[in-house]
């Protein structure tokens, strides 16, 4: 990788880790936070209602029982509830609850606010978003030894 190159994705991840402490800062204030672990669960819980632990953890990169203690934690704050599955009563299936879309949304507008007049351009918007979704793909493919 030549040197130039090297120098961009330093200065690509170092942006990222610094917008990403902005967010993080503005969230502490105006939603319910728990630890950084916790709130990855939170997250794909909540775009994957009806998960597994194991799913959970496999989906985030995290070791089962770190992510088992996580959904304690969210369970606790009641962010998350554990049902029974349907067809099997060994398994449990996690479910984001009102409480959780309360507090996702007002993560929303906190984060709406936040980044208002930031970028103005719809098609700007999208651009980003879709790169940073696949850079997220690219590193999960990445970390599981497959590639996309």
């Amino acid at each position: 990788m030549e040197e130039k190159q090297n120098a961009q994705l330093f200065e690509l991840a170092d942006l990222i880790l610094a917008v990403g402490r902005h967010i993080n800062a503005a969230k502490e204030a105006d939603a319910e936070s728990g630890t950084p672990m916790e709130g990855a669960v939170m997250r794909y819980v909540d775009r994957h209602p009806g998960t597994t632990v194991s799913a959970a953890a496999e989906a985030t990169q995290m070791i089962s029982s770190n992510v088992s203690r996580a959904v304690r934690g969210l369970v606790r704050k009641g962010l998350v509830r554990r049902d029974a599955d349907a067809h099997d009563a060994r398994r449990v299936r996690l479910y984001p609850t009102p409480k959780a879309a309360e507090n996702l949304q007002r993560l929303r507008d906190t984060w709406t606010r936040l980044l208002d007049g930031t970028v103005t351009d719809a098609d700007e918007i999208d651009t980003l978003i879709a790169a940073l979704q696949n850079i997220e793909t690219r590193l999960v493919a990445r970390s599981r030894g497959t590639s996309r």
